[in-house]
């Protein structure tokens, strides 16, 4: 029997509530040679053993010990039978055009070691984020979706995720590592994944805490990327690139995370947080909403006379 073209892995850990919807939205997909695994990544839950039990033909579940997101995702990449991956996690969801656009995109440049899309921010987040590709950008802040299509070969030449990262940014390490084997990403500019955000997520609940710690780890297992030279370099490669934040505050951010005492540093980022683009996005699509709302009723008001 030959092997599918893509792979759609989807870890899971006591967490079953979206998962009829994560796997439907793969199902739905307009592209149809793909295969769909899930990793229980070592679930207590009966709810969501039940539930893993109950899943149809099409999807393959692969169990093991509670090993860590990081973990899981290189376990479902070991055992996929195609040559493009896609992680998703169980409460997040893809548009039907997905497969089909970020691996057209890849099959026009055959250069880039992944692919990815904006996203719609779903949940306690609301309204859309674009995303770019800029490498220099991305040694500072993550500025990608963690679901994107990776070329399964790329994913194993940099030697897969780390799973010493129980913490969180195991993506954007794996991110920093690809660029930094010359694997660049290419963005698809339309929205075609639904990112849910939740106050208990890991990103928010843990990650965010940990972030100099975290972006530490990033550093000292990427040392070479960043060099002052090789960080001056990178900057001249990819200054024509669009970028979220001007140039002197990176070096600014930088500087700041290796003086500053690492409470305050963590501090300062979670006051950062709240003016990020995903929150400035949500009040946004919020005001715009309501505003949207006021001229409905406006115009559904009877007219004098």
């Amino acid at each position: 029997m030959p092997h599918p073209t893509v792979s759609v892995i989807l870890p899971c850990y006591n967490a079953h509530r979206y998962l009829t919807r994560a796997l439907d939205s793969v199902r739905a997909q307009t592209f149809r040679d793909f295969e769909i695994i899930v990793v229980d990544d070592g679930s207590t839950d009966p709810d969501t053993r039940r539930a893993l039990a109950a899943l149809g033909s099409d999807v393959r579940v692969v169990h093991q010990h509670n090993l860590g997101l990081a973990a899981a995702r290189n376990t479902g990449f070991r055992e996929a039978k195609g040559n493009y991956v896609v992680p998703l996690d169980c409460d997040d969801w893809l548009e039907p055009t997905f497969l089909e656009k970020t691996l057209a995109s890849l099959v026009a440049f055959p250069n880039a070691g992944f692919a990815f899309t904006d996203f719609a921010l779903e949940g306690e987040g609301e309204g859309q984020l674009r995303r770019h590709y800029n490498f220099f950008e991305q040694l500072f802040t993550n500025q990608l979706p963690y679901c994107m299509l990776v070329k399964k070969h790329v994913w194993k030449e940099v030697g897969g995720y780390d799973e010493s990262m129980r913490e969180g940014y195991e993506d954007w390490e794996l991110n920093i590592r690809m660029g930094g084997c010359g694997w660049f990403g290419a963005a698809v500019p339309e929205p075609l994944f639904h990112y849910h955000v939740s106050r208990s997520g890991m990103l928010l609940s843990m990650s965010s805490g940990l972030h100099g710690r975290l972006w530490t780890a990033i550093q000292r297992r990427n040392g070479r990327l960043y060099h002052t030279s090789n960080l001056i370099g990178a900057w001249k490669r990819w200054r024509d690139m669009p970028s979220a934040y001007p140039l002197p505050l990176y070096f600014a951010w930088l500087a700041m995370h290796k003086f500053l005492p690492e409470r305050l540093f963590a501090a300062i980022f979670r006051g950062l947080i709240r003016l990020s683009q995903s929150r400035r996005v949500t009040r946004k699509f919020l005001r715009d909403r309501a505003g949207c709302g006021v001229s409905k009723i406006s115009r559904s008001k009877p007219r004098n006379g």
